[in-house]
């Protein structure tokens, strides 16, 4: 009976065990709206009460404008609100929660932390081609001044890698600068929405605010694109 009794217990702890980090897992990567709008409520209070003041971790005036405002938890909680939402990096989740249009109208968008590991493992591998073939990177055809598409077969894939976009759903292919940063090509997500979409955006536009539209996303890891026959192109191509 003893016997039955420990067998009954351990199953119950392994199934709890197997099922709170799937349930956990949950928690930690759908953005919720509700979270979003808390994080907003404790940013503008912050600003309200420090003259103006943002709640944001100091980065370099080189970083891209999508990361270059990210929130610091530190400075709104316990006061603005009781700890940081669960999907936020800092509590466990996979999103960095970062402010847009700081200017004038600062508002809480997210960054999807996945994009960042892909890419991540991305240059890993390239950075060990590069070590072994004299520092050259395995770049393939010119997209524009400064940009490239990746040579993958000499890095060993048997497919291209791509992220899936926040935005629209679509496999996003990843870009490289000729100064081997890694960057994802938003191309298909622009095209879609330009077609879609009533705009002003003439070509010179950087039409990237156009992804933040609808959604609770930045475009991060991009490269500026404008327009050109309602086309998105990289704006480095019409310099």
């Amino acid at each position: 009976m003893k016997k039955y009794t420990f067998l009954l217990i351990l199953c119950t702890v392994l199934l709890s065990g197997c099922l709170y980090p799937d349930d956990r897992l949950a928690q930690n990567t759908i953005p919720y709206k509700e979270q979003l709008v808390s994080v907003q409520s404790a940013v503008n209070q912050f600003k309200e009460d420090s003259g103006g003041l943002l709640p944001i971790k100091d980065r370099d005036m080189a970083t891209p404008i999508y990361q270059k405002y990210p929130i610091d938890f530190g400075k709104v909680v316990p006061r603005y609100m009781a700890e940081p939402p669960s999907t936020a990096y800092e509590n466990g989740g996979i999103y960095q929660y970062v402010l847009v249009d700081v200017e004038e109208n600062p508002t809480v968008k997210l960054i999807d932390l996945r994009l960042a590991d892909a890419i991540r493992d991305l240059k890993t591998r390239i950075n060990m081609f590069k070590q072994t073939n004299g520092g050259y990177a395995p770049l393939d055809q010119v997209l524009a001044s400064h940009i490239y598409t990746i040579d993958y077969e000499k890095l060993g894939y048997k497919e291209p890698p791509f992220v899936v976009s926040p935005f629209t759903g679509e496999n996003l292919p990843f870009i490289m600068s000729n100064e081997g940063e890694i960057y994802i090509d938003y191309s298909i997500d622009l095209y879609k929405l330009l077609q879609e979409s009533d705009h002003n955006f003439q070509p010179g536009d950087d039409i990237r605010p156009l992804l933040l539209l609808d959604s609770v996303f930045v475009p991060a890891f991009s490269v500026p694109y404008t327009i050109n026959n309602n086309e998105p192109v990289f704006l480095d191509e019409l310099e």
